[in-house]
């Protein structure tokens, strides 16, 4: 015959007062060592950069540095205790910001290959392109688009296209110069 346990006095206990729950305090624990894992798959140069405690940003920039299974996976256990004493927010914040400068720059080369493939294309976008960007080299830029359609069937390496391919870069990089004539009408009006 089993006999029943006495009520525990921590049983009447609002939970506030008791604390976070074994299980609730090993989720956070996960939480935040998958967070150190997203912050040790960032760029070198990003965590270097960004503000983050000395002791973490050390660990960070180790744990990227080791390649045996066993060492990574304890210092990754170690970024996730120091995380417990750092700001989670700031943290997830750094990431964010990490990975919106990638998608913005990967979105700035689909737009300069977009252009560089219009230019070998198409003369119209010539047109369209020294519109865009008045201040380039409209001669540089119709000579690299003819050679680098010449140098497409000869089976030798695409040295010109890219030429061309930096060209575009540089262009569309460059502050833009205001075209005087914009704001003007061609012909007066009487």
């Amino acid at each position: 015959m089993k006999f029943p346990h006495p009520p525990s006095a921590d049983a009447d206990a609002p939970q506030a007062q008791r604390g976070p729950s074994k299980s609730q305090v090993k989720r956070d624990m996960l939480a935040l060592q998958q967070l150190g894992a997203q912050l040790i798959a960032l760029p070198a140069h990003v965590v270097r950069q960004c503000s983050l405690p000395e002791d973490l940003r050390d660990a960070v920039l180790q744990a990227q540095r080791i390649t045996a299974h066993g060492a990574r996976k304890r210092q990754m256990l170690y970024v996730g205790k120091l995380l417990r004493s750092a700001d989670a927010d700031a943290v997830r914040a750094v990431i964010a910001a990490a990975r919106q400068d990638d998608r913005a720059s990967v979105a700035r080369m689909h737009a300069l290959e977009r252009w560089r493939d219009a230019l070998l294309a198409d003369d119209a976008a010539q047109t369209e392109f020294l519109d865009k960007y008045p201040g380039c080299d409209a001669q540089q830029l119709r000579q690299l688009v003819r050679g680098a359609r010449a140098e497409t069937g000869t089976g030798k390496p695409p040295r010109l296209t890219r030429q061309l391919f930096q060209f575009v870069k540089a262009a569309m990089a460059a502050p833009a110069t205001p075209n005087p004539f914009a704001d003007h009408d061609p012909l007066p009006r009487f």
